[in-house]
Formats: structure tokens, C-alpha cells, sequence
């Protein structure tokens, strides 16, 4: 299994996950020229794609469906049911092409085993993904205000998992983001904090997983050596050295393989 990431933050989402001939991509919120270009470097289009999965509704993981959907007709988008019906009535034409899946429950999709669980964000219907190959299980959780019992037994044992480091919270609290903004960031259903995502990435340690991508870092109130240097320590001092860490870019690809092992390169 390989994951390689697009784009993550405020600006955009996008990454894709492939298991043989099977293509997932995970959000749309990037350009389509963006999009087919980071497939491209894969020798991949769009139309090799398996399924386009959509965590929620925000732009950030949306702006690039609707071209998507408009140029490639065999594109299928799955999403949670309150995000599939929300999709169709944003967009006329896509009647059949938007597959709801049911929280909670395991979705057969070629070569993966697909299982949505359910975060915490402000807008309905938001979830995270496990991706269950032939021999890795990857998961994909960001967009979260906190961490819930849920999250933690749907990604407990993978070999890789996608974790937010939203923000660092005194660049947060004393940048020039409105009130109103700061709050609903620091709300129990808006993004997590470094140190947040350091208590998640050793609750997960705990549980057997071995590789982590910070991904969702803002650019505004976040820098990548903040974020890592937060969960690298915490899982220093949890006695989970041996873990590797790697921070999502917001622009350019970062590739991982994803094994049982949890070997990446």
C-alpha cells in the first residue's frame, strides 16, 4: 500500500492511496489541474481512480470535485450519508455517481476494506477513514476538535495513520485571526492543537501504530518544526522512539509505503 499527500491545510486536502491497481483519492480541495497533475506523476488520471473519498462538506476538501465529477464521468464520490446528499443537492448531474456508506460499517471497494468513523468538527456528517489492504491498514483522521473513544478504536493497530497538528496555541491566541475565529478553532469541534496531537499520536502508539503524517497544519498559526517537535517529543517520552514521524506539506507531494512493518521511504 502507498500513500503520497497532494496538498493538506487550510488551502487545500488532497492525497491519494493505492493498493495495487487500485486508486483512492482522499478529498478534493485542490484544482483539478492541481489533481491530475499529482495523479500524472503516478501515471495515473483521473479515471483510474477507484472512488474519491470526501471526509466532509468545506471547501478546503471540496473545491475540486465539481470539475472533477464534470470531466471525468467515471469518477464515483463516497461519502457519509449527510455529506452524500449534501453533495447532490450542491450539484445537478451527478444523480448516481455520489455512493453514501454507513458510519461505522465496512464498505468493500476493490482491493480495500473501507471504514468511515465519525469525527468532530463543525459541520455535519464529517469523518475519518481506515483503509484495510491485502496486508496494511492505513487511517486518515484530521478536521477534529478533539479526540474521541471512537477515533482511537478505529485507528488503534494501523501500520500508518494521518493525524492533525492544526495549530500551535500561543501563535493561535496571539495572532490576527478574529475572536470569533480563535474560538471556533480552539472549540471541541473545530482542529487539533500540537499538543493535542501529540496525546493522540501516543494513545495510538500505545495501540501498535508505528508511522504518523501530521497533516492540516496551519499555515497562519502552525510551523511544521512546531508540530514535530511536540508529538516527537511526547512519544520520546512515552517511550515510543522508535515511531516514525513525518509532517504533511501543504504544497507538494510526501510519499509513504505503508506495510505491516511499517517501513517508509
Amino acid at each position: 500500500m502507498k500513500f503520497v499527500s497532494f496538498a493538506s491545510g487550510s488551502s487545500g486536502n488532497c492525497c491519494l492511496v493505492t493498493e495495487g491497481r487500485t486508486a483512492v483519492l482522499i478529498d478534493a480541495g485542490i484544482s483539478l489541474r492541481r489533481i491530475k497533475a499529482g495523479l500524472a506523476r503516478r501515471a495515473l488520471t483521473p479515471d483510474d481512480l477507484s472512488a474519491v473519498l470526501i471526509t466532509h462538506g468545506h471547501s478546503d476538501h471540496t473545491a475540486g470535485l465539481a470539475m472533477l465529477l464534470k470531466y471525468h464521468k467515471k469518477v464515483k464520490v463516497y461519502a457519509s450519508q449527510t455529506v452524500a446528499h449534501a453533495l447532490e443537492r450542491a450539484a445537478a448531474g451527478i444523480e448516481g455517481r455520489i455512493v453514501p456508506i454507513p458510519v461505522g460499517e465496512s464498505v468493500v471497494l476493490k482491493n480495500f476494506t473501507l471504514t468511515a468513523f465519525p469525527t468532530v468538527h463543525d459541520t455535519p456528517g464529517s469523518v475519518g477513514y481506515v483503509l484495510s489492504g491485502k496486508d496494511a491498514r492505513f487511517g486518515f483522521c484530521t478536521d477534529t476538535g478533539c479526540v474521541t473513544a471512537e477515533m482511537l478504536d478505529a485507528l488503534a493497530g494501523c501500520d500508518a495513520a494521518v493525524i492533525e497538528a492544526n495549530h500551535d496555541i500561543d501563535m493561535l491566541r496571539g495572532g490576527c485571526y478574529p475572536i470569533y475565529l480563535k474560538r471556533r478553532i480552539l472549540s471541541e469541534r473545530g482542529h487539533l492543537s500540537n499538543e493535542d496531537c501529540a496525546q493522540f499520536a501516543c494513545a495510538l502508539a500505545k495501540t501498535g501504530v508505528q508511522t504518523f503524517v501530521l497533516g492540516h497544519l496551519s499555515r497562519e498559526n502552525n510551523r511544521p518544526a512546531l508540530a514535530e517537535r511536540a508529538v516527537r517529543e511526547a512519544l520520546d517520552g512515552e517511550g515510543f522512539s522508535a515511531a516514525a514521524l513525518r509532517v504533511a506539506p501543504a504544497e507538494g507531494d510526501l510519499e509513504l509505503e505503508v506495510t505491516p512493518c511499517c517501513a517508509s521511504n
